[in-house]
């Protein structure tokens, strides 16, 4: 069998994160050749690494929600092809790529059941107090205080699905057996869905006990988790957020975490 000497393999430029670990790049570099400006010696910014390649970059690869702007593409002239390695694309400029015509690519429906878990793992985390006793058995609180208090059973919980995409759906799919009565909101309803749908956030959290955000961040639904959204969940009421940060007013739901008036929260973005 004939080997591909590296610099025949398809180039492929790498944009991610400083700190994060790339698992998969041994992988890929059996298939293509990889240019990262963060393996140049001498260090280089990413400015001049970009455009010193500029002329023979087709592809990029955006690894983790890495932002993509308008100034970082206008660096690379001759791009095509931008691979997303997680599932939202809020990172990318795609109102540029559109007018570029430079094809984007996520990972689609790859990560929707490990997200889904981890929602639920959180959601019951929050109501069984699992982390937070943990927290007050090591401050000593319990010999201090006495008994940490006792939590809730997600059985029968009223749990709202804001967005019921692939993650949405795989998040209901597992709740359902624990008793819990699943509704949800998107943009549209979908007729194949039997749960009951709520064209606004805010009725949907009238009538549930928890809130389950997983949609995509858009400049519309940025802080769709509004006070007033929050308030109406209520007292008792629990927000697990498994998608972007922003879909939040983290500073009024900390506020409200704080006065009481919300009884908790998990959040695997900020």
């Amino acid at each position: 069998m004939a080997t591909v000497k590296q610099e025949e393999l398809p180039l492929v430029l790498v944009r991610r994160p400083p700190n994060f670990h790339f698992p998969f790049k041994d992988r890929l570099q059996t298939h293509f050749r990889l240019l990262d400006p963060l393996d140049s010696d001498p260090p280089e910014s990413t400015h001049s690494f970009f455009s010193r390649h500029a002329a023979s970059v087709h592809v990029l690869l955006c690894v983790n929600p890495t932002p993509v702007t308008r100034g970082l593409l206008s660096l690379l002239p001759f791009l095509q092809l931008i691979v997303g390695s997680s599932t939202g694309v809020d990172h990318i400029d795609l109102q540029e790529c559109r007018r570029r015509s430079i094809a984007v690519t996520n990972a689609g429906k790859a990560f929707s059941p490990d997200v889904a878990d981890l929602a639920v793992g959180l959601l019951i985390d929050v109501l069984r107090r699992v982390s937070a006793g943990c927290q007050y058995v090591r401050a000593g609180l319990w010999a201090q205080n006495g008994e940490f208090p006792l939590g809730f059973k997600l059985g029968g919980k009223r749990v709202g699905i804001v967005g019921l995409g692939s993650i949405g759906a795989e998040i209901a799919k597992r709740l359902e057996p624990f008793g819990c009565s699943i509704s949800y909101n998107s943009r549209r309803k979908k007729p194949s869905v039997p749960f009951p749908w709520f064209k606004n956030v805010y009725d949907l959290a009238v009538n549930n006990d928890v809130l389950i955000v997983c949609c995509t961040l858009t400049e519309e639904s940025r802080h769709i988790i509004s006070k007033d959204v929050m308030t109406a969940l209520g007292k008792e009421g629990v927000i697990i957020n498994v998608g972007r940060g922003a879909l939040i007013d983290e500073k009024e739901l900390v506020q409200l975490l704080v006065r009481g008036e919300l009884c908790g929260a998990g959040l695997d973005v900020f």
